[in-house]
């Protein structure tokens, strides 16, 4: 079942005696745990008929007595199993989730781990429970979820402060929306989350960023790119040389990805090099000016580079001495 789909049910207040949560992404497993914990029951049954388990305390046989009790003075429990991960002999809840309590709504969150989808318990769940698994987005849905949550929200952001709120914020969504929910606060309703709002309420430089330094690179400007590199120095908390090296290495993968898929359309491009369609233009501007042979030749100086910053290969040389040699072979 997807996420979406559990929602929906959630507003119209149909509830499964089961709901298992599982996967590698913590964001979506907690957003629906929190509906379930604050929208079944109101305050007043909470009391008596709401309870949290975490896994590291208890066996699969607690989990099964709990579940089993029944409501005082409500319709239905709650029952709450967090860290459900850590629950050893997890596989002996199927007796349960073949007989249900019906009046009882249990919610297991097993964070960073999937069910064996071969074994008892996950076909019982998938078969008459909900059974859900919260994936990692690539990066480009991402970039496809913060533009849909602010726009449902009602206010506008363009692709590139989108690619800005990513650079600073990564692929952490439970950051992201924290940040997203900051920048709410600062934008009147209607409005754009722009560029400048990220810089003034996040911190970061809309000037002086990884995402400048790859349009840097694409356009060949050697004098935006080596200040890009000077400012990284002065600021190497924020712009960590593993991180720029990781993203350098990343965009002309992509680089390459144009190279070897020559012929395709943007949108089909967008599809193989998983980012919004907006960026794919940079990367096809960039292949223009970076043949085959040159990107991979790049690559090379890429891991050389990351080698050297973690001081393989000798030497005493600094971060900012490393990136502009770096600079300096790509942009030659």
């Amino acid at each position: 079942m997807t996420f979406e789909a559990i929602n929906k049910e959630l507003d119209e207040k149909k509830y499964s005696p089961i709901y298992f949560l599982m996967g590698e992404e913590p964001y979506f497993i907690d957003q629906l745990v929190h509906r379930l914990e604050n929208e079944v029951l109101d305050e007043a049954e909470k009391g008596f008929n709401q309870s949290v388990l975490y896994g590291k305390d208890v066996k699969a046989e607690d989990v099964i007595s709990e579940a089993k009790r029944f409501p005082m003075m409500s319709e239905k429990q709650v029952v709450v199993v967090k860290e459900a991960q850590h629950i050893r002999n997890i596989e002996d809840l199927k007796s349960y989730a073949d007989q249900p309590q019906p009046s009882t709504v249990l919610v297991i969150a097993y964070k960073y781990k999937k069910l064996d989808k071969r074994k008892a318990l996950s076909k019982s769940l998938a078969k008459n429970h909900v059974l859900f698994e919260s994936k990692k987005l690539y990066d480009n849905q991402v970039a496809d979820w913060v533009s849909k949550i602010i726009r449902n929200a009602g206010y506008k952001i363009s692709p590139k402060a989108v690619a800005l709120l990513l650079e600073f914020v990564g692929s952490d969504l439970g950051r992201m929306q924290q940040e997203i929910d900051k920048l709410m606060l600062v934008v009147e309703k209607g409005g754009e989350i722009s560029a400048d709002v990220i810089e003034r309420n996040i911190g970061i430089s809309k000037d002086y960023n990884n995402f400048e330094l790859q349009k840097a690179l694409a356009e060949g400007d050697v004098v935006k790119a080596n200040k890009i590199a000077h400012y990284f120095a002065q600021n190497p908390k924020d712009n960590p040389l593993v991180v720029t090296i990781s993203l350098v290495f990343s965009y002309f993968t992509k680089v390459i990805q144009v190279h070897t898929h020559a012929g395709m359309s943007p949108n089909e491009l967008a599809g193989v090099l998983r980012v919004n369609p907006y960026f794919v233009k940079d990367y096809t501007a960039a292949s223009r000016r970076y043949n085959l042979n040159k990107c991979l030749r790049i690559i090379g100086y890429l891991r050389e580079a990351d080698g050297r910053s973690k001081g393989l290969g000798g030497g005493d040389i600094s971060h900012e001495d490393i990136l502009r040699e770096l600079l300096f072979k790509i942009l030659h």
